[in-house]
């Protein structure tokens, strides 16, 4: 199924070349040979039988259109905009009285499905604050202690004999970046000498961690198992860790304020509600039984 807005853009794309430019600069030239009169969204910009279609519902669809029909002329997108919702409402009331269950049943989901983002939208708006980011912030770094960053490097093969091999050839003067080169199976590290980069902890597999935590800088560990194969470890250097900048997990602090805020909002909701699930016994598969719908 198309997402809303683009079937919105479809249909005033249609609605753009039934009423044509032209008409719509003509339109927008007279209206100026007049002083305008005030207009508020209930300024009724057109009737279908009678029935309106105001300046407000105008703006709304406005709204909902994709950037690049933003980006035309305010008199061209005015004379679609209105072209289209016109089309709509013949359309509408083409059918009213013979609506299908399904219709009946995608306007209740629509519907549904409106609201319920309105109302997110209403309370995250809310709670996504300057002060709320900066309180997170001040929860997780302002007194963390400090973290230790690894720069590591590692040849990984699939079995323990080969690396330790491989680490015997290192032990014995051969170049670690030229072997990783030639024999790591890591396509991400293996060409470029097996660097890994820094790092921090909870970043790798637990037993990679493990044998990083444990190597001081320039030293090598011994074959180490993890689900991608056999490892061997070289650790570079380390530092000491600072602390992202507010901007830098700006994003990540907005996610999770919202999704708390939301948890936390749905729980009160259910808590003061009377719910029932009665769902129980029912074949999944029933989903999938287009005829139902024909009952």
């Amino acid at each position: 199924m198309m997402d809303r807005s683009v079937r919105v853009a479809a249909a005033l794309a249609l609605a753009l070349a039934a009423a044509g430019a032209p008409a719509g600069m003509a339109r927008a030239q007279e209206a100026g040979a007049t002083a305008p009169a005030p207009v508020t969204a209930e300024t009724v910009v057109a009737t279908v039988n009678g029935r309106a279609i105001t300046l407000g519902h105008m703006i709304v669809l406005r709204d909902s259109l994709p950037p690049q029909y933003l980006q035309l002329p305010d008199e061209i997108l005015f004379t679609g905009i209105l072209e289209q919702l016109v089309q709509q409402a013949l359309l509408e009331q083409s059918v009213e009285g013979a609506l299908t269950r399904r219709d009946a049943l995608a306007l209740e989901n629509e519907r549904r499905g409106y609201l319920a983002g309105a109302a997110l939208r209403a309370l995250v708006g809310a709670a996504v604050t300057e002060e709320a980011l900066q309180a997170a912030w001040d929860a997780r770094f302002k007194d963390a202690a400090p973290a230790t960053e690894y720069n590591a490097a590692h040849i990984l093969v699939d079995t323990e004999e080969r690396a330790a091999e491989l680490k015997a050839e290192i032990e014995g003067g051969a170049d670690f970046a030229e072997l990783a080169r030639a024999h790591s199976t890591d396509p991400g590290s293996g060409p470029a000498g097996g660097e890994l980069g820094w790092f921090g902890l909870g970043m790798m597999v637990k037993p990679f961690e493990d044998a990083v935590v444990a190597l001081e800088p320039g030293q090598i560990s011994d074959p180490v198992q993890s689900q991608f194969g056999w490892h061997i470890v070289k650790l570079t250097e380390t530092r000491e860790a600072t602390p992202p900048t507010l901007d830098e997990v700006r994003d990540e602090l907005a996610a999770e304020i919202e999704r708390a805020t939301v948890e936390a909002h749905l729980a009160a909701l259910a808590e003061g509600a009377e719910v029932t699930r009665s769902a129980e016994g029912i074949d999944p598969a029933a989903l999938r039984d287009q005829t139902l719908l024909d009952n």
